[in-house]
């Protein structure tokens, strides 16, 4: 126990002092919101990372995919490492660098109404990320639960309560720069762990091919291959089609993440961006990766521990459980994990929720002067404001917050990956077709949750946003054109001439 309580006390000591060290990063909104648009690759990948992997993940996802699909649930860890690291970076990093710093915006809502010239729409972005992503936020205490009672026999109210309020001093004192230093701790943290449980977990089981002898023996209890044993070892396990849906969901999701895209915002050039793909795709198919394939392992640890009083598997406690026999040194190590996990993913959303109120809501609209001292005060107070409403949603969750959660990621992402990818690439997308997306990726989350036409609400996030895709260029080609003049100044962004050395270019004879 004193082992445990140590590492906790080193690890949140580490993040108080990171946060008092990034004080000189925010002085300005630049500085607060995005770390001064100079951050390093290995810092913007890690943040990347794990902004992208939290509790939910390792706890939640990872026990309830795992249980579903067995060994075959590895595939969600490939897929977002290949789809939602990879070519997010690929396909998104450059561009989003170029184009927000050429419009000087500093949110995804601003970038619409800078991109689309609709204020409008700024508005109406900035109230879908206040929807959707504050209740997301209390997810993340939830996988927190069952670990720090299970290795600390600590009430689950404590805390929530104390990783609340140590991720808001470092948040509070350093901004981005202080979420960025905090993340590449973490990050190493997740990594380490990850792979010394899975090492653990299947040495208990005999090692890997006795672990996997043991899944191939047992019986598919899913409706299309009931009854069929190896289905949980097989290639693409029982259920492909819905497992399918997770992989879209889980990687493509990611590329109209506010919280997420932010961090292309911030990254200091064209050399970090290309070693950051690099970096954030391995740390993605390790901790990603890792945790799905661990979680595949989860029937083995078939027990009365695992179900409710009515029979339901609990699925957050499938994880819990399988970790319950470690070592307490190795327990410790899986709760500061998580712990570093779920307080890097709330750190960027709260900042993410706070700047987006700050400077898309309330500047120019509510509050018609703000210097840049009242809008980092503002962003600051709000970032206190997020965090005690997420606790309260966290420690008393009603019904309608928790299903919420469960399609915050389709609704904003299905609202906002099409118009922001589009709108990178593309001089033709009107704003029509922006408020289409918007409506199309809300409407069918959010209609899904009451009328449930679409079965599986991690399925009609996935359709939200491939439907997004579909109506942007649609709706586009059937509207007015936007203003000429302007879309070409706009892109003229990606054809301005620069000077590179030839370290980073070879000249064309």
């Amino acid at each position: 126990m004193m082992m445990k309580l140590m590492l906790l006390v080193v690890f949140f000591t580490v993040m108080v002092v990171v946060g008092l060290y990034s004080r000189q990063h925010t002085t300005s909104v630049d500085g607060f919101v995005l770390g001064g648009r100079s951050v390093g690759p290995w810092l913007t990948a890690f943040a990347y990372g794990t902004s992208y992997f939290s509790a939910v993940v390792f706890v939640g996802y990872a026990g309830q995919f795992g249980w579903k699909y067995g060994l075959a649930s590895t595939w969600i860890g490939i897929g977002n490492a290949v789809i939602g690291s990879l070519m997010a970076w690929v396909v998104l990093g450059r561009r989003t660098k170029v184009m927000t710093q050429h419009l000087n915006v500093k949110t995804m809502p601003d970038f619409f109404g800078e991109r689309y010239g609709s204020k409008p729409l700024k508005v109406a972005a900035s109230a879908i990320v206040f929807i959707f992503l504050v209740p997301y936020t209390a997810s993340i205490y939830n996988g927190l639960s069952r670990l720090f009672e299970m290795a600390f026999d600590i009430p689950y109210t404590y805390c929530v309560v104390g990783m609340a309020v140590f991720t808001g001093i470092y948040v509070i004192l350093g901004g981005y720069m202080a979420t960025a230093i905090n993340d590449f701790i973490q990050g190493i943290i997740m990594l380490i762990g990850i792979v010394a449980v899975i090492g653990a977990v299947l040495s208990g089981q005999g090692g890997f091919l006795d672990a996997i002898r043991k899944m191939a023996e047992i019986p598919s209890d899913v409706p299309i291959t009931a009854g069929q044993p190896g289905a949980f070892t097989s290639f693409f396990g029982p259920d492909p089609l819905n497992l399918l849906g997770v992989v879209i969901l889980t990687s493509l999701g990611t590329w109209g993440l506010p919280q997420m895209i932010g961090k292309f915002y911030a990254i200091r050039d064209e050399k970090a961006i290309n070693t950051g793909t690099v970096i954030s795709t391995l740390f993605a198919c390790v901790v990603a990766g890792g945790s799905y394939f661990l979680g595949g392992f989860g029937r083995l640890f078939d027990d009365k521990a695992i179900y409710d009083a009515a029979g339901n598997v609990i699925f957050d406690s499938i994880i819990p459980h399988m970790l319950s026999s470690l070592p307490d040194i190795l327990i410790g190590v899986v709760v500061v994990l998580v712990l570093s996990a779920s307080m890097s993913t709330l750190a960027s959303l709260v900042l993410t929720s706070s700047s987006t109120l700050t400077l898309d809501f309330l500047k120019d609209n509510v509050m018609k002067e703000m210097s840049e001292k009242k809008q980092v005060r503002t962003m600051r107070l709000l970032i206190v404001f997020f965090i005690v409403v997420s606790v309260v949603i966290a420690l008393d969750p009603p019904t309608f917050i928790a299903q919420l959660m469960g399609i915050s990621w389709g609704a904003l992402a299905g609202a906002f990956l099409a118009p922001f990818l589009y709108g990178l690439y593309w001089k033709r997308v009107t704003k029509a077709a922006v408020w289409a997306s918007f409506a199309g990726g809300v409407g069918i989350t959010v209609s899904n949750m009451f009328l449930h036409y679409i079965a599986s609400p991690i399925n009609a996030g996935a359709i939200a946003m491939v439907a997004g895709l579909v109506i942007v260029p649609i709706v586009s080609v059937l509207t007015p054109k936007m203003d000429r003049e302007k879309m070409d100044d706009i892109f003229q962004c990606y054809e301005e001439k620069v000077t590179i050395t030839k370290r980073r270019s070879l000249e064309v004879k």
